[in-house]
């Protein structure tokens, strides 16, 4: 059995651990409202460059000088995928990067068992760490975000003109986003959107309003299909922000309520341990009087 003074270590090291993680929660609580916000801000815009691409899309549908963006590389090519996986820079978040993660294994297991060929681009460190264990041939490049105080639109466009390099350059055929969509501190869902080539929504080509576009809507969708790439990527990075942080808080609250059940429990087990003890010592003394 561990002594008394073992105990009171062990009671002051469970209450040091409680204040970290209280303190901990209580950033990423005051962090979350503001992530929170810029998810949120980020949503009308990001829906409806999706809606009007599509819509522009569907006017355009057939026509044989669509982009590559939205037509894809030729007919039925998909042999070749890139799994674009954003996830976070750090742990201490409960399930939020490997929930991520294990959504795009599971995609990746299932194109290679269908014969297909798939390549990672990592976004954040956790899930480098996670995907290089069992895919670290296939993951092709990694971008660290941790040197970022304040995720913004450029940090977007970076990542979009590097995969658009390496689509230009034939290297890959599609590429599906995974992250996580913030709905409520305790509830992330992990997500994965195929962002190229742009998947048309339904109804958009077959809509009964007609416009003229100027220019051409071949030349509109050029410019705008790069452009609504770093807008869903950025949307990507946004949300998964405000999950992460949201993540955070959960956990941390969690783990602050298991440090005060365990103090407690530490507690209960020093009082009577020291109580026996106590107890011992005066039927020695009541022995020993007694005796003489």
């Amino acid at each position: 059995m561990a002594s008394l003074k073992d105990m009171r270590v062990r009671i002051a090291s469970t209450k040091a651990t409680q204040k970290i993680t209280k303190a901990m929660q209580m950033v990423a609580a005051s962090k979350l409202r503001r992530a929170q916000t810029a998810a949120e801000a980020a949503r009308p815009y990001a829906d409806k460059m999706s809606a009007v691409i599509s819509n522009i899309a569907g006017a355009a549908a057939g026509s044989p000088g669509a982009p590559a963006l939205l037509a894809g590389t030729g007919t039925g090519r998909d042999q070749v995928h890139l799994l674009l996986v954003c996830t976070g820079e750090r742990g201490l978040s409960g399930a939020f990067n490997s929930s991520i993660v294990r959504l795009a294994r599971e995609r990746a297991l299932a194109l290679m068992a269908q014969g297909k060929e798939v390549k990672f681009f990592c976004v954040g460190r956790k899930g480098y760490e996670q995907l290089r264990r069992q895919f670290d041939k296939q993951i092709v490049e990694h971008l660290d975000l941790r040197s970022v105080r304040q995720l913004g639109f450029v940090n977007a466009e970076d990542i979009a003109k590097k995969v658009l390099a390496r689509f230009e350059a034939g290297e890959f055929d599609v590429c599906t986003l995974f992250y996580s969509r913030f709905r409520s501190v305790i509830a992330q869902i992990p997500t994965a959107q195929q962002i190229i080539p742009l998947v048309v929504e339904e109804g958009a080509a077959a809509s009964t309003t007609s416009y003229e576009y100027e220019p051409e809507e071949d030349e509109i969708l050029t410019r705008l299909l790069p452009r609504n790439l770093a807008v869903q990527i950025f949307r990507a990075l946004l949300e998964n922000n405000a999950s992460f942080y949201g993540a955070q808080m959960s956990a941390m609250d969690n783990a602050t309520r298991n440090a005060g059940e365990m103090i407690r429990k530490q507690t209960l087990v020093y009082n009577r341990t020291r109580q026996a003890q106590i107890t011992k010592e005066l039927i020695e003394i009541i022995s020993g009087a007694e005796a003489v």
